[in-house]
């Protein structure tokens, strides 16, 4: 099991420079656990590319990879311990909202233990911040 980022979901579904890296740590474990909004996160990240141009035929086929990512991941959906949680790493680390709910959902998913739970992103101001709170990172 795994913790993920949707700046590391996105190159699943769509053919990006990390799309390799990324599809490897799938093939490893496929059980993806994130926060309850990544799937908005994706949303909007696709949403983004129609405005900028990008083929339709590979939007629609992301749109289709990404429901049966959705079927089968497992989702972190408590608020206020996010929330909370997120509120010190906001204090603590230079990211912003949407990182540091990332992030306090993984401390939740990992029972604040880091250690024992991979984080997944390809963000690099996340991924800093989720080493710094005790994460293994990846791709490394």
């Amino acid at each position: 099991m795994r913790y993920w980022d949707s700046s590391a979901i996105i190159p699943l579904l769509l053919e990006e420079p990390q799309t390799a890296a990324v599809q490897k740590l799938y093939e490893q474990d496929s059980h993806l656990v994130v926060w309850s909004l990544t799937e908005v996160e994706i949303a909007s990240a696709l949403a983004r590319r129609v405005r900028e141009g990008f083929e339709a035929r590979a939007l629609e086929r992301a749109r289709r990879e990404l429901s049966k990512l959705v079927d089968r991941w497992g989702e972190i959906s408590t608020l206020l311990p996010v929330r909370a949680r997120a509120l010190r790493l906001l204090n603590t680390h230079a990211i912003q909202a949407a990182d540091a709910m990332q992030l306090a959902a993984a401390l939740v998913a990992s029972d604040e233990r880091p250690e024992s739970l991979p984080f997944v992103s390809l963000d690099d101001h996340l991924s800093e911040a989720a080493r710094k709170e005790g994460f293994p990172v990846l791709p490394s």
